[in-house]
């Protein structure tokens, strides 16, 4: 009996049970880190749902399709040429040239801050005489008095001129139209995890704004039999990014605006860009031969969204993101912690309680609540500065309660300064993430074991 209460005993005093005990209970704290964790994502949640609500009454995002000259034309149904439907041509422009200027701005919200725009868009080109000799349409079935241009965008309640397109030294206004083309989808972008179907075509889930078309009143026919310029004007409010389908058999664009961080997406990026702390200009240049579409459609529109070159503006620093990254470094804060304790309980000859443990896990999971609360009101970077000085010092000063001692708790607030500043540093990198990471790691572990090289793990 005495030798199983000796057994017992030494188990119980023994390096092997007490790391078990401590790695049990950095396991167990993962449970308060975890509800840390979905903290962050409700608040970055929130922060969704209130940027769209700034965004819904500035304005969406801006997709624009146009000008297209549409055509109605007749299809027979019989041999006799007796019944026909009304089918429509569109005819897309010879040249097509864009200059847009982005004026943005900041829009606050308690914490939360959204980017939003104006945007004042010009567009210059030229169609030729339609043709429809390729589909065999016959002269006499074509509506040549009820051709229209029509336009297909987003936004339409946040366009803020009255807009006209110039057509031979003549102005043609727009109004809106909403027939049975699919004028009244959604159009959407970007998210390839939320893929919808929309008009027959996949495209991301994207804050989806509502897509609308705008349709002048008929031109007449001898407009129509030669080369034929146009211009025309529209300015937006707007907020998330703009995204110009090119449509033009040579299609060039520039946007410029006093956006800092602009994000180029979409099918085409800019052959020409500038980026300063001032602004932004960026330049496209896309010819009918880098496209999937052709200059001329019979019957409806080809689907070409996911075919537009793309601007965001959208705020280039989501510190709900990096909340997020640093609440999953977590685990390894705990691990480390209670290695560093452990080594110098060893060292110290000090018994360190399990209670004292788990007070220390809870102050460094607590270092993540205050992380997020003080980040939503004022920068990431200060938010971490004080989250890390707060909790290193409320761990240290406990420290010296425990080991009795200066020299350790110095060294205990110096260790979890170089990790803190470790873990900040690896947050803000970005392509070097990971190699940082491993290579710091990697001289964490050697550091670990060339202080354990003369523990004696058998008592």
């Amino acid at each position: 009996m005495n030798t199983q209460k000796s057994f017992f005993a030494n188990l119980l005093q023994s390096n092997t049970f007490r790391m078990f005990l401590i790695g049990t209970l950095a396991l167990l704290l993962l449970i308060p880190l975890s509800f840390v964790k979905e903290l962050v994502r409700e608040r970055k949640s929130r922060q969704e749902r209130v940027v769209d609500e700034i965004d819904s009454k500035w304005g969406s995002a801006i997709y624009f399709y146009g000008p297209i000259l549409k055509i109605p034309y007749k299809v027979y149904s019989d041999t006799k040429r007796t019944t026909y439907t009304t089918s429509y041509a569109y005819f897309f422009p010879e040249e097509l040239k864009n200059n847009s200027h982005v004026q943005t701005e900041v829009r606050k919200r308690n914490n939360y801050e959204s980017a939003v725009f104006t945007a004042a868009m010009d567009f210059t080109g030229r169609y030729i005489a339609p043709d429809f000799s390729s589909k065999g349409v016959l002269d006499e079935d074509i509506d040549w008095d009820k051709a229209t241009i029509l336009i297909r965008t987003t936004n339409l309640s946040s366009i803020k001129n009255i807009v006209t397109i110039t057509l031979g030294g003549k102005s043609y206004p727009f109004e809106p139209i909403y027939d049975q083309e699919g004028e009244t989808s959604d159009y959407s972008w970007e998210d390839p995890n939320a893929v919808v179907e929309i008009e027959g075509e996949s495209y991301g889930n994207y804050r989806s704004s509502r897509m609308a078309s705008l349709q002048t009143a008929f031109i007449p026919k001898e407009e129509l039999s030669k080369p034929l310029d146009f211009a025309l004007s529209i300015t937006y409010d707007g907020s998330k990014h703009i995204a110009i389908a090119p449509i033009g058999k040579s299609t060039e664009g520039t946007i410029s605006s006093n956006w800092p961080n602009p994000s180029f997406v979409g099918n085409f990026l800019p052959y020409e860009k500038q980026i300063t702390p001032q602004g932004f200009t960026a330049s496209w240049r896309v010819l009918y031969l880098n496209r999937p579409f052709s200059q001329q459609s019979f019957g409806e529109l080809p689907k070409i969204s996911s075919y537009a070159y793309q601007v965001n503006f959208v705020i280039p620093v989501d510190e709900y993101q990096q909340n997020e990254r640093a609440a999953k470094y977590g685990f390894l804060v705990i691990g480390l912690t209670f290695l560093i304790f452990f080594l110098l309980q060893h060292i110290s000859k000090i018994k360190i309680h399990i209670f004292q443990y788990t007070m220390i896990g809870l102050a460094l999971v607590l270092f993540y609540t205050l992380l997020v609360s003080i980040t939503e009101h004022s920068s990431f970077t200060l938010a971490y500065l004080l989250s890390s000085v707060m909790t290193i010092g409320l761990i240290a000063l406990y420290s010296v309660a425990i080991l009795k001692s200066r020299k350790f708790p110095l060294f205990i607030g110096a260790a979890l300064t170089a990790l803190y500043g470790f873990i900040y540093v690896i947050i803000q990198l970005e392509n070097y993430a990971l190699l940082v990471g491993s290579l710091g790691l990697f001289t964490i572990l050697a550091l670990v074991m060339y202080a354990s090289r003369k523990i004696d793990w058998n008592q």
